[in-house]
């Protein structure tokens, strides 16, 4: 069950994040998934590290630091999706020779 958690958490991070950043990012669902399932990590991590992963109450700080690397992820993840993939509908045509 802690995997469907992990693909809610990362679709609900990983939107907000595409939200947040200007621009519009031409990345799959997927992508958007794994981008906030990354940011989760990377927010949980820092978290720990500054101590604040274990709070009374909401942990608003560990929420926003999740957050954070969500769109440190999408920030990260969009153009290298869109340098790997290329932009196949620009591309001319190779000329043709009759």
């Amino acid at each position: 069950m802690s995997w469907l958690w992990a693909i809610l958490v990362g679709l609900v991070l990983g939107f907000i994040a595409r939200l947040i950043l200007p621009g519009k990012q031409k990345i799959p669902i997927w992508l958007t998934i794994v981008c906030g399932i990354v940011g989760s990590l990377l927010g949980n991590a820092v978290a720990g590290w500054i101590g604040v992963e274990e709070t009374s109450g909401i942990d608003w700080i560990r929420h926003l630091l999740e957050l954070a690397g969500a769109v440190l992820a999408v920030a990260v993840g969009a153009p290298l999706y869109a340098s790997l993939r290329g932009n196949k509908k620009h591309r001319n045509p190779p000329p043709q020779h009759y």
